[in-house]
């Protein structure tokens, strides 16, 4: 199942696509202080970041229910050192194509994880404090459950840095939830 998951990914445009071992995720308290200074604008005003997405300790119980995970990457060439254009194309390209992993995962495993790269951007504006307008469409980002995506390509042995004048977007899927008993 999971060399389906992958090959769904690939599929779907991802560069790159591994498993990971849900156990080597592990919530940083300061990636999530990252988020509190507010930088992309979300903190605090969407619902599926800090703090609305949960404590660290409930985000971290929330990853822990899984067996299995993916993470999938876009890796895009920059025109320069520094290319605004750049990253917004290829953050755009991974993005639609989260989505769309979503939604394939999801027909599988209803109960499965997506945990993007940035917040969700479903809405031009999220209707936080008012009730999420698609729940089913929405997900939290890697950082925001306090991950940092580094640590969690290089526990798993996942590339992160592609070299020179590259991004990386990365995002992953939980999977395969566990049954009480094994909790």
């Amino acid at each position: 199942m999971a060399d389906s998951l992958k090959e769904t990914a690939l599929a779907l445009g991802f560069d790159a696509a591994a498993d990971i071992d849900v156990a080597t995720l592990k919530p940083q308290e300061w990636v999530r202080s990252e988020c509190a200074e507010n930088k992309c604008q979300a903190f605090n005003k969407n619902w599926t970041c800090p703090p609305a997405c949960g404590t660290l300790e409930e985000c971290g119980a929330r990853m822990q229910r899984y067996r299995r995970g993916m993470i999938v990457q876009t890796i895009g060439q920059l025109q320069k050192d520094i290319d605004s254009r750049g990253y917004a194309e290829i953050g755009l390209r991974h993005s639609e194509n989260f989505r769309k992993l979503a939604e394939e995962v999801k027909k599988q495993y209803p109960d499965a994880l997506c945990l993007g790269a940035g917040g969700c951007r479903v809405c031009k504006q999220c209707a936080y404090p008012e009730p999420c307008r698609f729940p089913e469409k929405a997900y939290s980002s890697m950082e925001g459950y306090g991950l940092f995506v580094t640590q969690v390509c290089r526990d798993n042995g996942v590339q992160y840095n592609y070299g020179r004048r590259t991004i990386a977007y990365s995002g992953c899927v939980l999977y395969d939830q566990k049954d009480e008993a094994e909790e």
